[in-house]
């Protein structure tokens, strides 16, 4: 009786044993087998909010335990500047120049710039083909007077490589105490050999207009950007154009990078009546959001009979190319000179955290009849090049052809 006693007891200990083996081992077995995001230790808020329906997140998890069990300089690591990299990379994804992420340095950069005036060359940059280019030097500025143009590349600012640069990173470095000097090296378009200029930054400031009379009527608004007030000095040189007893206007807009929108509204309302599209805001959703004519329609004639010449460039972008491809599509005046840069988008500046940032594209500027301006830019009813024999010369064939076009107007 004691032996079969023993036996079960023997029994019931072995059946344990095996029990706890197996419980243990499965334990063991699912812990290290767990979703990666589990085994990362030292963050918070690492779970997902709003997650988006079928992504699958855990090959980052992944990654980001393989950095932080394998890399070779551990103690150099920061789990912070990590995710901010992420989040970067994030937005790099999207193929989109405009929308960048600031970590915390560059947001107060980023902000501190856009209260007040910062030495500078006076260039607008930006992205096109995965290169940062010069969308038009400014009126007056250093970058003018050493003979940077409109397309040229910047291959290295000081000694950094632009390769993968933004055009806002870009514009921090170039930018700085007036006084001090900035290397660029720059490939010349049609140039296969870098060159590098040294530039001194100056406190940049741009003026809104000049104003020319030419022979035959001819009346010159030449416009470097949509500034706050350029509305109003707009305002003022159609006031002079009106009372000169010139019948004939040609707007310049070569080299002029853009700015508010509102302004280039204003501007388009001097000669289009009340009610009629200026342009077209885009959003994700396809919903859009429409720019009316003010209806001033001063000149107050029917689409055409005004002779009026826009003369354009790769240099005209943003505002430019809202107010050029409605006064073109409404048939109020002809384009001529070269297919515009292509920046026509809305971006929008949202707060991450307190200390950083994320400026993104959230809509698309589209002319009255619908066309892209991102996508496309606007081509020139009058196609006409610019060479550097021209330049070099002194020559200006498409202010040739616009003042052509005007003298024998129909």
């Amino acid at each position: 009786m004691q032996n079969i006693k023993s036996k079960k007891i023997l029994l019931f200990l072995i059946v344990l044993v095996l029990f706890l083996g197996t419980f243990t081992g499965g334990t063991f077995f699912g812990y290290y087998n767990r979703p990666a995001i589990e085994k990362v230790t030292g963050l918070y808020n690492k779970e997902a909010i709003n997650k988006p329906a079928q992504v699958d997140f855990s090959p980052f998890w992944t990654a980001w335990n393989t950095i932080k069990s394998k890399y070779v300089n551990k103690n150099s690591m920061d789990n912070q500047k990590m995710v901010w990299g992420a989040i970067q990379g994030l937005v790099g994804s999207l193929d989109d120049p405009y929308s960048v992420f600031f970590p915390p340095q560059e947001s107060k950069s980023f902000q501190d710039e856009m209260r007040g005036d910062f030495g500078g060359v006076g260039m607008e940059i930006g992205i096109r083909n995965n290169a940062l280019i010069v969308v038009s030097p400014l009126k007056g500025t250093p970058a003018e007077r050493v003979g940077i143009n409109s397309g040229d590349k910047i291959l290295k600012i000081d000694d950094k490589a632009t390769t993968d640069m933004s055009a806002e990173e870009a514009a921090r470095l170039i930018r700085g105490e007036k006084g001090t000097s900035v290397k660029l090296t720059i490939l010349k378009k049609n140039s296969e050999k870098p060159v590098e200029i040294n530039i001194v930054r100056e406190i940049i400031k741009i003026p809104v207009l000049d104003t020319e009379k030419k022979q035959n009527g001819i009346f010159v608004i030449k416009m470097y950007n949509f500034s706050v007030n350029s509305a109003d000095v707009f305002r003022n040189s159609l006031r002079e154009f009106i009372t000169s007893g010139n019948d004939k206007l040609i707007l310049d807009l070569r080299n002029n990078p853009g700015g508010y929108l509102e302004s280039s509204v204003d501007m388009a309302s001097w000669f289009l009546p009340v009610g009629k599209v200026v342009a077209r805001e885009k959003f994700s959703s396809g919903e859009e959001d429409l720019f009316r004519s003010k209806g001033y329609n001063v000149f107050n004639s029917p689409a055409g009979e005004l002779p009026f010449v826009i003369l354009v460039n790769a240099g005209s972008a943003s505002a430019s190319e809202i107010l050029a491809g409605a006064l073109q599509e409404h048939g109020i005046a002809k384009l001529v000179g070269q297919k515009t840069f292509g920046k026509g988008s809305v971006q929008e500046l949202i707060q991450i955290t307190p200390d950083t940032s994320l400026k993104i594209t959230v809509a698309k500027w589209l002319t009255p009849n619908g066309k892209s301006i991102s996508d496309e830019g606007l081509e020139p009813d009058y196609k006409v090049e610019i060479t550097d024999k021209d330049m070099e010369a002194g020559r200006d064939p498409q202010m040739d052809k616009a003042v052509e076009l005007l003298d024998n107007w129909k």
